[in-house]
């Protein structure tokens, strides 16, 4: 399915004239838990898939081998999870850009940084899988995960076997640095603040009504990523490219596209040529 041409036309004339691109990048509902694809490789989640809670701060305290066994999953299946969808052309218009662009997201698993962006030009507004933290937590500090890191997880019983993350401050459980929940009051927030710091300045020195955001779904105005996109746009004054919005009736400003993203991304570019 082709997207509007006439959407299209005002897209392009957005692209155009813009300084600077924020592409905002809502996560699946479920990105917190492990599917039944991974069924067949951990027989184990049938065992304890009743009962864990991804959304259970106290799970690293209580139980860090098999909360590790299961975040583990998480963290090998974003690591082997296929390229952001037209991610490649959003980089070459933002190229084309004297500001170039800023990603915002909900999204978890550091897909924007393994597909090319800068560490200093993502918010990850919800944490990183890629980061960890004390699961007290008894001080602010976050880290990196190793990119060597490969917990031995038992198939059956669901448990990470050997050394787990650490705390590098008391030697505690570590965990993720992901709000794993709306209340989670144990996570360090300070890391996603300084990316916020980072954006607003960025923001501010654009010119008012000289940028363009561009939301990918499935994003509604009700969820993190889709208000900060809608109240973006109209405080900038600017247009709103929506890629298969969930909202109906659309919020004034915005050009919505439908289709694959690839697709009409990549139609996108052709009537930008």
């Amino acid at each position: 399915m082709s997207a509007d041409p006439q959407s299209l036309r005002d897209a392009a004339e957005a692209i155009r004239t813009a300084e600077g691109l924020v592409l905002m990048a809502e996560a699946e509902p479920d990105e917190l838990r492990v599917g039944t694809e991974s069924r067949q490789a951990y027989p184990g989640l049938t065992r304890i898939g009743e009962t864990a809670d991804p959304g259970d701060s106290h799970w690293f305290e209580r139980d860090p081998s098999q909360a590790w066994g299961y975040y583990g999953i998480l963290i090998d299946r974003g690591r082997q999870a296929a390229p952001v969808a037209g991610l490649a052309q959003v980089m070459r218009w933002a190229a084309r850009m004297p500001r170039h662009a800023f990603v915002f997201t909900s999204c978890v698993d550091g897909r924007f940084q393994r597909g090319g962006l800068a560490e200093e030009r993502v918010v990850e507004c919800q944490g990183s899988l890629e980061h960890v933290q004390c699961a007290k937590p008894c001080c602010a500090a976050t880290w990196p995960v190793p990119a060597a890191l490969r917990l031995d997880i038992d198939p059956g019983t669901l448990r990470a076997m050997g050394e787990l993350p650490r705390c590098v401050r008391c030697n505690g459980p570590a965990r993720p640095n992901v709000r794993m929940a709306e209340d989670d009051a144990a996570w360090s927030s300070g890391r996603t603040l300084a990316q916020q710091v980072r954006y607003r300045a960025w923001l501010a020195s654009l010119a008012r009504g000289r940028f363009v955001v561009m939301a990918l779904g499935p994003h509604t105005g009700e969820s993190v990523v889709g208000r900060a996109a809608e109240q973006l746009a109209a405080a900038g004054r600017v247009a709103l490219i929506a890629i298969n919005p969930a909202t109906s009736p659309l919020s004034p400003g915005v050009i919505p596209l439908w289709g694959r993203p690839e697709e009409v991304l990549q139609e996108l570019a052709d009537t930008s040529a």
